[in-house]
C-alpha cells in the first residue's frame, strides 16, 4: 500500500550531481565556486556565540535584507530570504499557481522546475529554445496563448551559459500576462562590460521576481541561502503567508550577511572565474571541443561525432574528474563543465588530451 498522492507516485525526483567520496577528485559537475568563502565569512563564523542558538532566528532575516537592499538599491520590502533558491521556486508555485493552472519553461532548462511542478500538481508546458539557446521573439505570445500563469527563465541560461539581455527580458515581462521568474543563479559571473542589470525591471513591473543565490558567486553552496527580489505585491504574500515561520537559521543569516558586505573579495573570485572561463574556452576549442559563449561559471561543451559524450564523461570520471552528462534530447552529445581553479582546469585539459589521443595526460 502506498499513501503517496497520485502525482507524487507518478513523478521522478531531481537527480543531483555526483558527490565525490574523496578529496582528490576534481569536482567540475555542480557549478560551485572553486574559491573558498572570504575572510569576512571566516571572521563571522568564528565570532558566533553558541548561546545565540537557543533562540529562534529573525523570521524574515531583516538585517540581511537591509544589506541586500543597500546593495541592489531597493527597499527591504522588495526582498525575501529563502533556504536556497529551491525554496524560493517552491514558494512562487505555492503562492501564485493553482493546481489546475500551468507553468512554462524554455527547454532545455534547470530540471528541478519540472520536478517542482509535478510535486505541486500543476501542469507544465515546455517551449523549445532556438539553435542559439535563445528564446524565440514571440515567446511571450506563446506563453499567453497557452494560458501560462508563471514562467521560469534562467539567465544566464543553464546549461548553455548564454545570456539574454536585460532589454529582452524586460520586453518579455511587459508582454507576458503571468508572473515571470528570472533565475539569476549565475549572474555574478557575467562580464561587467556587458552592463547587464535586471534589477530596474522590478521597479517598473509588478509581475517579475528575480532569484539570486549565495551558492555560486559567494561560495556558500553548503549554507543553502538565496533571496528573491520583486515588487512588494509579490514578495509580501510569500513573506508573510506561504514561507515557513523561521525558514533560515541564525548562522546562515550571519554568514550570508558577512559575505554580501564583502564585495571586494566576492568580485575578486568572480574575476578569477571569468579569466579561467576565457582560458578554458580557448583550450577546449584547440581540442575541437566547442561551446556557446558562456556568461556563467560553466561551459556546455559539444563533443564531436567522432567521440561519445557518455564515454568521455566516464573516461574523465575514471581519472578523478567529475563533469555533468545529461542524457536528454538536445544534450546527449554535450558535457557541462564547471570552471575550476587554474590547477584544476590545467589538469582537465591534460587529461582530455590523453583521452582524445592528442597528447599525454601525465
Amino acid at each position: 500500500m502506498s499513501f503517496e498522492r497520485k502525482n507524487i507516485q507518478a513523478m521522478a525526483g531531481y537527480a543531483s550531481g555526483e558527490q565525490p567520496d574523496s578529496a582528490d577528485v576534481i569536482k567540475l559537475n555542480t557549478n560551485e565556486n572553486p574559491y573558498p568563502p572570504g575572510p569576512a565569512v571566516v571572521a563571522a563564523l568564528s565570532g558566533i556565540h553558541v548561546d545565540n542558538l537557543r533562540r529562534y532566528p529573525p523570521p524574515t532575516a531583516l538585517a540581511l535584507r537591509e544589506s541586500l537592499a543597500r546593495l541592489h538599491a531597493v527597499n527591504p520590502d522588495n526582498i525575501i530570504v529563502t533556504n536556497g533558491g529551491d525554496e524560493l521556486l517552491r514558494l512562487v508555485l505555492a503562492t501564485f499557481v493553482a493546481p489546475d493552472e500551468c507553468i512554462g519553461i524554455a527547454e532545455p532548462s534547470y530540471s528541478l522546475y519540472e520536478v517542482l511542478a509535478a510535486a505541486h500538481g500543476c501542469n507544465l508546458q515546455n517551449f523549445a529554445l532556438q539553435a542559439d539557446w535563445k528564446m524565440s521573439a514571440d515567446f511571450a505570445q506563446q506563453l499567453n496563448a497557452a494560458k501560462i500563469k508563471l514562467c521560469f527563465v534562467v539567465n544566464p541560461h543553464a546549461p548553455s551559459g548564454v545570456l539574454t539581455s536585460a532589454a529582452e527580458i524586460e520586453k518579455l515581462a511587459r508582454d507576458f500576462k503571468g508572473v515571470l521568474v528570472i533565475d539569476e543563479a549565475y549572474v555574478d559571473f557575467v562580464d561587467p562590460s556587458a552592463g547587464h542589470d535586471c534589477i530596474p525591471i522590478i521597479r517598473q513591473l509588478e509581475n517579475v521576481i528575480i532569484l539570486r543565490t549565495f551558492s555560486k558567486g559567494y561560495s556558500l553552496a553548503g549554507l543553502r541561502m538565496a533571496y528573491g527580489i520583486g515588487a512588494k505585491s509579490l514578495i509580501n504574500p510569500m513573506q508573510y503567508k506561504t514561507k515557513d515561520s523561521y525558514n533560515t537559521d541564525f548562522i546562515a543569516q550571519t554568514l550570508a550577511q558577512a559575505a554580501i558586505e564583502d564585495q571586494t573579495y566576492a568580485k575578486f573570485t568572480w574575476r578569477q572565474v571569468r579569466d579561467q572561463r576565457h582560458w578554458l574556452t580557448n583550450e577546449l576549442a584547440r581540442l575541437n571541443l566547442f561551446c556557446p559563449p558562456s556568461q556563467s561559471n560553466f561551459l556546455l561543451v559539444e563533443v564531436p561525432p567522432t567521440h561519445s559524450a557518455a564515454i568521455l564523461y566516464q573516461a574523465l570520471k575514471s581519472q578523478g574528474i567529475l563533469v555533468r552528462y545529461f542524457n536528454l534530447p538536445g544534450l546527449a552529445n554535450r558535457l557541462r563543465i564547471t570552471v575550476g581553479t587554474v590547477a584544476q582546469n590545467s589538469k582537465l585539459i591534460k587529461v582530455l588530451m590523453g583521452i582524445l589521443n592528442l597528447g599525454s595526460d601525465t
